[in-house]
């Protein structure tokens, strides 16, 4: 009927996406979508050029949000209330412990997914000029992530949390100056308790998500804007000039250089063409290694949603998030430890305290964040970044082993004990 055509064209304005224009317009009209380009490189999507790895931790954080916001509505931040809450998720709530199995997994992928995200960008050179401050962005939201992990661990209430908790603060304890008061302020006293709980709690539901959806979104903004996915090594040209025509111009006019064209460009420079509506400016150059965001790009980001969705269901479905007794600071266990991803500071820790809490992560931040200033080298080609590919691989082969070591090789009194050893510990 005429009356609900015009309804829905007041809504969507666009032309049908059987016609090309329809296809530009979904991306360009969508408050949603206009993060894309109208049109992408075909090979930026092959899965083994990005793995898809910056999609799936986004798919993954939205699976915290949809799960946590579930999650909020069976839990109470204060002990032993939080602990029985575990209880009632666990046994009483219909779909509580997929529930919160999903949210714990989900958790754990999106902090290794964001790991090797960060690899795959300095392997492949992407954060070189004129990319610089996203990848200053991409750390951010790495300490970002692990911080959203580490205060959602205490929320259960469960021994397994309250020390590994515990063994964490202490560890950003040793840095000088500031650390016993950064820890006081974060656990509200000089243990963990009550006020500990809650403000894990606030920061968990509410300051850390906000700080990532704010920084995910210039993240985002910025990759568009830098010229969408960095294009694969062996597909660089040489730089070249775009012509631009300025609006109203005379269409004989000679063409206005405005700026030179990234190499790492993944979609044509669009032309602004005297006569055509501006709407028209969103397709760019029909190019024959270029195809339209809809419905190739969309369709492929879709399966790799899906695809994480159903890896974390699949997960969920066979292995519990693990639930201890509740929390007791009477009894300590032999050995505690820190979250597996802090594992390898509490390694280093156990050997200097001053080396694994203050110089080490202090070091490894600071390197990460100064890496794409420091490296004046422009080529993005493996054979010509032998030294850096060397050293950062170095750094995360180190990081690997220290968390292994810390997972599987330490016993009672942090102890070298091979896993394949039994021994019971009493707790102290």
């Amino acid at each position: 009927m005429k009356w609900i055509r015009e309804i829905w064209q007041s809504i969507v304005r666009r032309d049908p996406l059987s016609t090309d224009k329809g296809k530009s317009e979904l991306v360009f009209l969508n408050v949603w979508l206009h993060i894309h380009p109208a049109k992408v490189k075909k090979e930026n999507l092959r899965f083994k050029h990005s793995f898809y790895l910056g999609f799936i931790t986004f798919f993954l954080f939205l699976i915290l949000l949809t799960t946590g916001i579930a999650l909020m509505c069976y839990y109470r931040p204060y002990p032993p209330a939080a602990y029985q809450d575990m209880k009632d998720l666990q046994f009483a709530v219909f779909m509580g412990s997929f529930l919160r199995n999903m949210h714990r997994w989900a958790a754990h992928g999106m902090v290794v997914c964001v790991f090797l995200h960060m690899c795959r960008v300095f392997y492949t050179g992407s954060y070189k000029k004129p990319r610089q401050f996203n990848w200053v962005v991409g750390v951010l939201l790495l300490l970002l992530t692990l911080g959203l992990s580490f205060t959602g661990y205490l929320l259960p209430w469960d021994q397994l949390a309250y020390w590994a908790i515990t063994v964490g603060t202490n560890i950003g304890s040793y840095a000088p100056l500031v650390g016993g008061q950064l820890r006081e302020l974060l656990l509200g006293g000089h243990s963990v308790g009550e006020a500990a709980l809650l403000r894990f709690y606030v920061l968990h539901v509410a300051v850390l998500p906000a700080l990532i959806i704010l920084l995910t979104i210039v993240h985002f903004w910025r990759v568009r804007k830098d010229g969408g996915l960095s294009r694969p090594v062996w597909k660089l040209k040489p730089q070249k000039t775009e012509a631009l025509v300025t609006i109203g111009a005379p269409a004989e006019a000679a063409p206005l250089h405005l700026a030179t064209a990234s190499k790492d460009k993944t979609y044509g420079l669009m032309e602004v063409v005297t006569g055509k509506p501006i709407f028209e400016t969103v397709t760019p150059e029909e190019e024959e290694d270029t195809v339209f965001s809809y419905p190739y790009a969309f369709v492929r980001e879709a399966l790799a949603l899906m695809a994480t969705v159903t890896t974390v269901m699949t997960i969920s479905l066979f292995f519990n998030a693990p639930l201890e007794e509740m929390a007791n600071p009477a009894v300590t266990p032999n050995p505690a430890k820190a979250p597996w991803y802090f594992l390898g500071l509490q390694e280093l820790v156990s050997h200097s305290a001053l080396l694994g809490g203050v110089v080490v992560p202090a070091l490894m931040v600071i390197a990460l964040i100064a890496i794409p200033y420091l490296d004046r080298n422009p080529s993005r080609r493996p054979r010509d970044r032998k030294w850096a590919i060397w050293l950062f691989t170095f750094f995360v082969v180190a990081n690997i082993i220290l968390i292994i070591v810390g997972t599987f090789f330490r016993g009672p009194g942090w102890a070298w004990v091979p896993p394949w050893v039994h021994v019971v510990a009493r707790p102290e």
